[in-house]
């Protein structure tokens, strides 16, 4: 059998899949850095390597995440593991992620919540940016606590603790300066649940409800008990529903409500404080 050099496989594989896709499968194959890659286009690659990157591109064009793929996504400052039971983190939560950080003085001890966290993008963000605050992350799903427990031992955290259960449940009755989520806020019935990577992700991180609104309305109903005199709630959530999660805040009582937008101009977190 020819041995295939490694610049033979990208150009059979580029055209079958998005842009930077196969450099990131063969990447993983070869357990080498992306950049590594164009310095080495005449190197053979063995059979058995090959074989398992023809593999991942073949399952990447049949719509597999390449998240899944290759296990981690990069996120903030880091790269997370990532798996079937846990939501692909996204770059628009970082934007979540930025504006929690505003409302969390980084010369104080304080306690923050970050629910249905999944693989802990966010808690492990606030955790690594404010090492003073003590980070609850909570989620229903014990297989998303398995990936986020493993995330914060690589990044060596101790100032985060995770707890299984719905929501606030889990927080018994503590209280937190900052509540953060990024909950399901996609309509059960929404067509793009069947399309590309959605389709692999877990449906209980995507969808909730018929207007996708049902775990947010979880959330801002409890979310009081659980928050300090001016503590903050911060809530993603979809392009076209900040005016209905504003309603739902203003109605629980939240001041200083407002829509924050996300880089490319749409609605995208929602913010509210608990009355001092």
């Amino acid at each position: 059998m020819t041995v295939p050099r490694l610049d033979e496989l990208l150009r059979a594989a580029r055209p079958r899949l998005e842009p930077g896709e196969a450099d990131l499968l063969l990447a993983h194959v070869l357990a080498r850095p992306r950049a590594w890659l164009f310095t080495h286009g005449e190197d053979e690659v063995d059979v058995d390597a090959a074989q398992r990157f023809e593999a991942l591109v073949q399952r990447r064009a049949q719509g597999e995440p390449v998240a899944y793929l290759i296990g981690q996504r990069g996120f903030w400052r880091f790269d997370l593991e990532v798996g079937p039971a846990t939501l692909i983190p996204r770059s628009e939560t970082e934007r979540l992620v930025e504006l929690a950080l505003e409302r969390l003085p980084d010369d104080r001890t304080l306690r923050v919540a970050d629910l249905g966290t999944g693989s802990g993008a966010i808690a492990l963000a606030l955790a690594v940016e404010r090492p003073k605050a003590m980070v609850v992350a909570t989620d229903a799903s014990a297989g998303a606590l398995e990936v986020a427990r493993g995330n914060a031992a690589r990044l060596q955290l101790r100032n985060i603790e995770f707890r299984l259960g719905d929501w606030l449940t889990p927080l018994q009755e503590d209280h937190f300066a900052l509540i953060a989520s990024n909950p399901p806020y996609i309509a059960s019935g929404d067509p793009h649940l069947d399309e590309g990577d959605l389709r692999f992700e877990p449906p209980s991180a995507l969808a909730s409800g018929p207007d996708g609104l049902d775990a947010i309305r979880v959330i801002v109903a409890h979310a009081p008990a659980h928050l300090e005199p001016g503590g903050w709630l911060l809530l993603e959530h979809g392009w076209d529903q900040g005016a209905a999660v504003r309603a739902l805040l203003t109605s629980a009582g939240f001041v200083e409500v407002a829509t924050e937008l996300d880089l490319e101009g749409r609605d995208r977190v929602t913010v509210g404080r608990s009355p001092t």
